[in-house]
């Protein structure tokens, strides 16, 4: 087999709206717009620098099927500045962007396949140095926005052909929750389809679910909330002449979100919570001075603190205060460095004596022991007979079954957690307790940034 490069990406979507900036300051906002076209420039500074020679993108180039005139207008230029180096790209359309939505009507250049989407079609890739036959890329694209078939299915090699094939495809393998269940299928389905690689788009968190074949999810080139943190770019693919591949992932994004954990345990006042807060707001800072980073704050644990964040609202004012002087930074232009706050997720509470409830004999002591009976070594079935117990009756709905049969261990855990310190707050008869926000907010003012 002859040897080759190629990049995978996906789900660029371009120009994304960012739904519920509003609230914020217009030169954070005009630079969040951005930073989708700013990753897709990166990724085609990669694909040059890297010399792959072609480029797959599996669905969501534009964020809405009515595509804006702006994010198609740069598209095609980044098409353009692949096309002059002699980069081919092999592209489907997902979701976010079926065929039958409005676009502007003009004929792709020679080096751009698209593929339709009535049944996978296929297309031949060349090295670009000798231009000799390296790879069979095949794909289909949404010819619609909601396509529930499992298409995984229709895929098949192309007869005769020895050469590597890979396979472009927007779906969702084996149900993940967090995505709109479109062109489902399992792992199964795609290992039976004789593929070397699949380049997969659809879920916005990157992984590689299979080696041999690949099955590859790259992620989104640019994470646009809370619910997209850590590194977002795409994968360069090596295939050797032995047929194996080996991928790097490269980073390409210029805005990075996360959701950090801050514990009050201990804090008696608040300017130890507002010196803590400031400190986790530079180490970011300084952990990533090349990026612009927003951040969540889940605020954890229990101090005499919380009664301040609960009932006299130290959390909004300190939010104002940040927000204002990283806004201070973003009108001097100074992007690479600044940390926004995005708020904060007050689930602490006040001080108690855990070890004096866990001996009291009552409802909330033994509570409280059950909880660590489920938490402790080797308490798997402990933990899978108090989570069952509590939810017997959901089981009874068949929808609502399916999704309970997907939830991990690490996810049961985490409810006996919250459940435990919900009974503390709730049960201990701690003055002010239960009035602090609760749970994760997507945003200030209750509204959310965006959704997939």
């Amino acid at each position: 087999m002859i040897p080759f490069r190629f990049l995978h990406a996906a789900d660029l979507h371009l120009d994304s709206r960012f739904a519920g900036l509003a609230h914020l300051p217009a030169a954070v906002r005009s630079y969040l717009r951005e930073s989708t076209f700013a990753a897709l420039g990166r990724l085609i500074c990669l694909a040059i620098k890297e010399n792959v020679d072609f480029v797959v993108i599996s669905g969501d180039i534009y964020d809405v099927s009515d595509a804006s005139l702006q994010g198609q207008l740069r598209f095609q230029e980044a098409l353009k500045e692949l096309g002059e180096q002699g980069i081919p790209v092999f592209l489907i359309h997902g979701n976010h962007d079926p065929l039958d939505g409005p676009r502007l009507v003009a004929e792709m250049p020679e080096h751009v396949t698209v593929f339709g989407g009535d049944a996978p079609g296929y297309a031949t890739a060349h090295r670009r140095r000798d231009g000799q036959e390296v790879a069979i890329v095949s794909g289909i694209s949404y010819p619609t926005a909601k396509v529930t078939a499992n298409t995984a299915v229709t895929f098949s090699r192309k007869p005769g052909s020895e050469l590597f094939h890979i396979a472009l495809l927007h779906g969702n393998v084996d149900g993940d929750l967090q995505h709109e269940t479109y062109s489902p299928c399992s792992r199964k389905d795609l290992i039976g389809q004789g593929f070397d690689y699949w380049a997969l788009g659809h879920i916005h968190k990157r992984s590689i679910l299979y080696e041999k074949p690949y099955i590859v999810y790259p992620g989104n080139i640019q994470g646009r909330s809370v619910k997209e943190t850590g590194p977002k770019g795409c994968y360069v693919v090596d295939v050797r002449e032995n047929g194996e591949a080996a991928l790097q992932f490269h980073e390409l994004d210029i805005v990075r979100w996360q959701v950090t954990e801050l514990s009050i345990d201990g804090m008696e006042h608040e300017a130890q919570w507002v010196e803590a807060v400031e400190r986790r707001i530079e180490d970011i800072r300084e952990a990533d001075p090349h990026l612009m980073t927003v951040v969540r704050f889940r605020l954890t644990g229990r101090g005499n603190v919380h009664r301040l964040l609960a009932e006299k609202g130290a959390a909004a004012d300190l939010l104002s205060e940040l927000q204002r002087r990283e806004a201070l930074r973003a009108e001097r232009k100074e992007y690479p460095g600044l940390v926004w706050t995005e708020g904060f997720a007050v689930e602490s509470g006040l001080a108690v004596d855990r070890s004096r409830l866990l001996q009291e004999d009552s409802f909330l002591g033994e509570m409280l022991r059950l909880a660590e009976k489920g938490e402790g070594e080797g308490s798997r079935e402990e933990l899978e007979d108090i989570i069952s117990s509590a939810i017997a009756p959901l089981m009874e709905n068949r929808e609502l079954r399916r999704l309970l049969s997907q939830v991990s261990e690490e996810e049961k855990l985490d409810w006996l957690r919250g459940a435990a310190e919900l009974g503390i707050t709730l049960l201990s008869g701690l003055e002010g307790a239960g009035e602090a926000e609760g749970g994760f907010r997507d945003k200030p003012d209750g509204g959310r940034y965006d959704e997939d």
